[in-house]
């Protein structure tokens, strides 16, 4: 197809030395695919193989930044020389949209150098060639007879007249051959007006490996011969190249070349070198030091540093097994000239292209949380400019970077000095995706989850990460409660906010809730900000402080409990004096309070009532009131069953005198006087009771104890009729778990132990008295200090430890 013209900077070309440079701009060429072919002057356009360019002169591969690179030897098999001074070379560009190169846009481009130091030898070594050229009048056959020049001499009797032909001498042995056999074994040969050269791809048949100063060489040894009349040229072309040299530590690179390659130096007495250049990117660095390269030579060495990430190379972001990481790549190169007696003038070039292995580089998360302003400031760094973050997850919800924005979360760059670049990304602690749980007194964790999703490198790779950053604030007010009371009944005022949602009511070790203020008798009443509680004095719950005769000291006492972790924050209590002429107290422990008021006329001596059993006589009384005070289990109390409620039953009377008999009949003048007290207890209840907390004397305030529950059936019976009693404690409240009988059971003060007692027995005269009950510090049933529960069927209530 027609050339065409070339877009403005599509090609750039320099010459460099003796070598042709030229560069794509990749930009241009996205998204299509190019070849190159070599215009050969003759025979018109060759396309450009491997095998083409390792043997004719030519590279094509990619500089650190991806752009096509080409490069040729002016001394290429193609390149037109004139007076090896003036050189050109044109290739065509081809480019086209499809893979096959159908529809190609041809661009032909010819490039022209000129180079006229040339040096007695020159030596390149390329990426994928290596190439000795060497000037027809030196050397002359030397003086130094050695063993690769002498065998070489009896093989000269058979050179071919005006023939150029090649002796290789490798660890197989010599091999001659003619420049027309050697081309089919991928060298090339040729002589032009005042130089001969010899170029050979790396690893041939003919080449031999060896390691000098601790470096791998590639080495093809040659002897050029030419014949003609009494002529007789031979010309030594051996070539030796570095196949590595490189090392790497987590932040630099190293290339080493050996400063004297002995294959190359026959008189190595004489070896003096003279100029060491090193170059990035084709271009001579005049001052390593300003770019922190470090360039150090001495008798065997010439070392390279480059620190990884320097300019003038590339770092690229990468993926390996999931892990993110960057690659560093420099094309480097290295021109030493050194001096001898057999060869004047060596110029030695390599030309290298490094590439590291891949380096993790796990991006972390800096948590710049601001308490104060409720915002989540989260950093995500650090990254190449060819890593891109494309989308987000919040509490594991996905968001495209729009969407993100658009619902209020703040996502931007954040560059750094170093070339790199972190995402930042801002979230309000009330963000609806931000998960918020109430923890301790009164502090909220605030806890926000986010999934990156980055695209890497140039192949835009997906690249997932996950953090999760918290953050606890003092935010919630506990709330406090206000009490007060009437005649009749005692009140607590409590604020609604947080209600249910941090905390709950408990009264004892129930929850508060509609059915349990319902079923105790109480009244709630909520407004915009309170609940208010109305408890009628003789409900249940109320705890009486002090009872005596015609006053009642009442408390009632509601928890806040945490709704998750059931731990208690605050007591609210109300508590209040009540002046009351006639009143029964049923405690949950079985004691019976009583204030019986004369309402007989005429008036009797209240001193002289009593309970079934008349030694049950009144605590206290004056002219109209008598106050009782027993347990259920004394003064001829009766029990009887209704339902699901055992009821207890006994009966105030007066005991009425006889006055003397002075005449019949008999007169009494006192009224009948019976007041019957009643007292209801569920069957099937569970009451929370005082026991007693660690003597703080003898323990520290804060510990654990224990409590070994034991059971008639868990023993053998010493006595036939030993009744069938059964004692458990709960794991909880619901009686329905249990710990396993003698078994230790750790509790800390204050928390609930659930003790359950059961007769067995089904004989209607058997009765259960629970008389004594204790809590000690170890297994042993008499170790001290012992906490009494029960004496004598009483229950006893000191230090408040719930039991």
């Amino acid at each position: 197809s027609a050339p065409y013209v070339f877009p403005p900077g599509f090609v750039e070309s320099s010459c460099r030395s003796r070598i042709f440079w030229m560069k794509l701009n990749k930009l241009l060429l996205q998204g299509k695919f190019f070849q190159l072919e070599i215009n050969d002057p003759y025979a018109g356009p060759i396309l450009l193989d491997e095998k083409l360019a390792s043997r004719c002169g030519y590279v094509l591969s990619e500089d650190v930044r991806g752009n096509p690179i080409f490069r040729a030897s002016a001394l290429g098999c193609h390149v037109t020389n004139r007076a090896d001074e003036l050189f050109s070379l044109t290739v065509n560009i081809k480019v086209s949209s499809f893979s096959s190169m159908r529809a190609a846009v041809t661009y032909i481009y010819p490039m022209y150098c000129s180079y006229s130091s040339w040096a007695s030898r020159e030596i390149v070594c390329e990426e994928n060639y290596m190439e000795v050229s060497v000037r027809t009048d030196v050397p002359a056959v030397s003086n130094d007879y050695t063993v690769a020049w002498m065998s070489a001499l009896p093989e000269t009797q058979n050179v071919a007249y005006q023939q150029w032909q090649l002796m290789f001498v490798s660890p197989s042995g010599r091999k001659r051959i003619m420049i027309s056999d050697a081309a089919k074994l991928g060298y090339s040969f040729n002589n032009t007006l005042s130089r001969v050269y010899l170029r050979a791809p790396y690893h041939t048949n003919e080449s031999d490996i060896s390691v000098i100063s601790g470096v791998t060489m590639n080495m093809v040894t040659s002897t050029s011969m030419y014949r003609q009349r009494w002529l007789l040229l031979l010309i030594d072309t051996t070539v030796s190249c570095p196949i590595d040299g490189i090392s790497f530590t987590d932040t630099t690179l190293t290339w080493t070349v050996p400063s004297v390659i002995p294959t190359l130096v026959v008189q190595e007495s004489t070896f003096l070198s003279k100029n060491i250049l090193m170059g990035v990117d084709g271009q001579v660095i005049v001052n390593p030091e300003e770019k922190n390269y470090l360039l150090e030579h001495n008798k065997t060495h010439i070392r390279i540093t480059i620190p990884i990430g320097a300019e003038g190379g590339k770092l690229k972001s990468s993926i390996s097994g999931g892990v993110y990481g960057v690659i560093y790549s420099i094309d480097l190169f290295l021109e030493h000239t050194w001096i001898d007696a057999d060869w004047q003038t060596t110029k030695y070039t390599v030309m290298k292209s490094v590439t590291t292995p891949f380096m993790p580089q796990i991006p972390t998360v800096t948590d710049n949380t601001l308490p104060e302003e409720r915002l989540f400031n989260v950093a995500f760094g650090h990254f190449l400019p060819d890593v891109s973050l494309v989308a987000i997850a919040i509490g594991n919800v996905p968001f495209t970077l729009r969407e993100a924005q658009r619902h209020g979360f703040r996502i931007y760059e954040t560059p750094f000095p170093n070339r790199t670049k972190g995402f930042t990304l801002e979230v309000s602690f009330d963000d609806l995706y931000v998960l918020k749980e109430y923890v301790n007194r009164n502090e909220t964790k605030y806890t926000l989850l986010i999934n990156y999703t980055l695209s890497v490198g140039p192949e835009m790779t997906l690249y997932y990460h996950s953090a999760e950053v918290q953050c606890v604030i003092a935010d919630i007010e506990v709330p406090e409660a206000a009490g007060s009371c009437d005649e009749e009944n005692l009140y607590l005022t409590i604020p609604t906010f947080g209600l249910h949602q941090y905390w709950d009511l408990y009264l004892g070790n129930k929850l508060l809730n509609r059915h349990v203020v319902l079923t105790n008798g109480y009244l709630a009443a909520t407004n915009s900000t309170h609940l208010i509680l109305q408890i009628p004095l003789f409900a249940v719950g109320i705890i009486y402080e002090e009872v005596s005769f015609q006053k009642i000291k009442a408390r009632f006492d509601v928890a806040l409990r945490k709704v998750r972790t059931m731990e208690t924050l605050q007591m609210f209590s109300v508590s209040c004096n009540f002046n009351s002429s006639a009143f029964i107290i049923c405690h949950p422990d079985g004691t019976v309070m009583v204030s019986a008021q004369m309402k007989t006329v005429p008036a009797i001596d209240m001193s002289k009532t009593k309970l079934r059993d008349s030694s049950c006589k009144p605590r206290e009384y004056n002219k109209g009131h008598a106050f009782f005070k027993f347990h259920v289990t004394t003064c001829g109390t009766s029990v009887r069953f209704e339902g699901d409620h055992i009821i207890y039953e006994n009966e105030i009377s007066y005991e009425k005198e006889t006055l003397p008999r002075q005449s019949i009949p008999t007169i009494t003048r006192d009224p009948d006087y019976r007041l019957t007290v009643l007292c209801y207890y569920r069957a099937k209840e569970t009451l929370v009771l005082g026991s007693f907390a660690s003597d703080p004397y003898i323990s520290p305030s804060f510990g654990s104890g224990a409590m070994v529950p034991r059971s008639n059936i868990a023993v053998p019976r010493r006595i036939r009729q030993a009744l069938n009693v059964v004692s458990r404690v709960s794991k909880d409240e619901s009686f329905v778990e249990f710990y396993e009988p003698n078994m230790v059971i750790l509790k800390r003060p204050m928390e609930p132990v659930f003790l359950e007692v059961e007769l067995k027995d089904r004989s209607p005269n058997a009765e259960l008295y629970l008389e004594n009950c204790w809590v000690t510090g170890s297994p042993d049933f008499n170790s001290t200090p012992r906490w009494n529960i029960t004496v004598d069927g009483q229950v006893v209530i000191e230090r408040p430890m719930h039991s």
